[in-house]
């Protein structure tokens, strides 16, 4: 079951390919990585991501570290993207994901993925079970605008991330279900890459709606990567594995082979405050590392 980590513990630390290929290889003995595009900002001028993405294609050959994918990590899921309620707003989005493959093409990465975008909150605090249908329809005509650049880039896959909240979408099996037959012969194919914290989070969807396990089932067709992290089911932790919660390694390997889903690549992602010292962060990052290699062998 190939094993990997996501770059977001790089952020701010270890942000270029010279400095986070070394981590990876020397210090955690993985070959495998997510790129985030907290390291790489798609929007930069074009001179400047030219230069980072020859850099990547180097610096990782040398190091034989081979990256399966790019998301779009923090920085840039902070804003509403192509759900905002400004459509000048979700055109730049649009123009955001387009640049990000083209680095990615240019970076020799393949894949390309994240969430999607966020609706605005109500005045009255109440969430709403459904998109409105407009902002749905133009939500998956981008989806489809954004495959065919893709394919332009001459990308093969793209992902959306479920997330555990009623702004974005999907955040149910159903609705996963029906984007996916929404955007079903797109020039390049969508699917999905799911988090252990984000279908466990018991808030949402209860105590008793299986976990991961309806998650991987339902969407076996569709689900082509998957994020692990600790946490305990009551918010989005991306605690690593020397934290204790719900996740245990060997069993989460074991629900993978049982469903299928275990040809799927699995990513370590993990966040920490930006005033953690380095030296704890690198001390944990082994330790978790040592443990879901184990696992996942």
């Amino acid at each position: 079951m190939p094993f990997g980590i996501n770059l977001s513990f790089c952020v701010k630390r270890w942000v270029t390919p010279e400095l986070w290929t070394r981590v990876v290889t020397e210090r955690l003995g993985l070959d495998l990585v997510q790129l985030s595009f907290d390291l790489v900002d798609p929007m930069w001028p074009d001179a400047i991501l030219d230069r980072h993405a020859a850099a990547l294609r180097t610096c990782t050959a040398q190091a034989g570290v081979t990256i399966h994918s790019a998301f779009i990590g923090l920085a840039h899921y902070t804003y509403n993207q192509m759900l905002h309620p400004d459509p000048a707003v979700r055109d730049y989005a649009e123009e955001w994901f387009g640049r990000a493959y083209r680095f990615a093409a240019m970076a020799g990465i393949t894949r390309v993925g994240g969430p999607l975008g966020a609706i605005a909150s109500r005045f009255d605090g109440v969430e709403p079970d459904a998109l409105d249908p407009a902002d749905y329809a133009d939500l998956i005509a981008r989806m489809h605008r954004l495959a065919e650049r893709a394919a332009a880039e001459g990308l093969s896959e793209l992902y959306v991330e479920p997330t555990p909240m009623r702004r974005e979408w999907p955040w149910t099996i159903a609705q996963a279900k029906a984007m996916m037959a929404d955007v079903a012969g797109s020039a390049v194919p969508w699917r999905y890459c799911v988090d252990w914290g984000h279908g466990t989070h018991e808030p949402l969807y209860g105590a008793d709606h299986g976990a991961m396990v309806p998650w991987f089932m339902e969407l076996k067709p569709f689900i082509s990567a998957v994020h692990i992290q600790q946490t305990d089911y009551q918010f989005d932790r991306h605690w690593d594995f020397t934290v204790p919660g719900r996740v245990d390694p060997v069993d989460a390997a074991a629900l993978l082979r049982r469903t299928g889903i275990a040809p799927a690549p699995v990513f370590l992602e993990v966040f920490y405050p930006f005033e953690q010292d380095d030296l704890s962060i690198l001390s944990a990052l082994e330790i978790t590392s040592a443990r879901l290699r184990q696992a996942f062998a």
